[in-house]
C-alpha cells in the first residue's frame, strides 16, 4: 500500500496515507457542511412551526437539548458517511478515503465503531491524533480502535489527464 507509482516524472499518491494537512482540512470543511446542515435543519423546523402554529421558535446553543441534537447529528454525519462510503463531503472533496488497516473496503459496523470513539482523540487533550504526525500509517487513536486507516483515494494525475483529454476533445469539436 506504500509503492509510489511513477509515471512520466510525476508520482500518484493514489492509495498512501493520507497526511495530517489533508485530513485536518477534511475534517474543517465538513464541520462547516455538517454545522451548516444543522443550522439549516433548525431554520426549516422554525419556519415550519411558525408558519402551522404562529409560535416563533428560538434555539439557544446554551439549551441542552439544542447540544445534545447537535452532537447525535455530529455522530449521525460522521459514522453514516464512513459507514455506508468510507468517505464524508469533506474527505470525498480532498480525494480521501477511510478504509480498514490492509487496506480492503470498510465495513458498516467500522465507520460507525470509527464515529463512536472519535470524540477520544479529542478528550485526551487532543493527544489521539498524534499517531497522524509520528506514524509511518498516520493513525489516530480512534483509527487504532477501529481498525481502520486514511489513504488517498484520488489519483491527482488520471484526474488531470481525463480533463486535459476532455479540453482537446473539446478544441477538436470546436475547431
Amino acid at each position: 500500500m506504500t509503492t509510489r507509482t511513477v509515471q512520466a516524472g510525476q508520482e500518484s499518491y493514489q492509495g498512501h496515507y493520507a497526511g495530517s494537512v489533508s485530513r485536518f482540512t477534511a475534517y474543517v470543511i465538513d464541520l462547516v457542511v455538517s454545522t451548516g446542515v444543522f443550522a439549516l435543519a433548525l431554520a426549516a423546523i422554525s419556519f415550519g412551526v411558525r408558519v402551522v402554529t404562529g409560535h416563533d421558535i428560538t434555539w439557544n446553543r446554551s439549551n441542552i437539548v439544542v447540544a445534545v441534537i447537535f452532537v447525535a447529528w455530529q455522530f449521525t454525519y460522521f459514522g453514516y458517511s464512513w459507514a455506508v462510503s468510507g468517505r464524508t463531503f469533506g474527505m470525498a472533496g480532498l480525494g480521501l478515503c477511510v478504509v480498514r488497516a490492509d487496506g480492503s473496503s470498510l465495513e458498516a459496523r467500522q465507520g460507525v465503531i470509527r464515529a463512536l470513539v472519535f470524540p477520544l482523540s479529542f478528550l485526551l487533550f487532543g493527544l489521539g491524533f498524534l499517531g497522524i504526525l509520528v506514524q509511518r500509517e498516520h493513525r489516530a487513536l480512534h483509527d487504532l480502535i477501529a481498525g481502520s486507516a486514511v489513504i488517498y483515494a484520488w489519483d491527482a494525475r488520471a484526474a488531470r489527464l481525463r480533463f486535459l483529454a476532455r479540453q482537446a476533445e473539446l478544441g477538436v469539436r470546436g475547431g
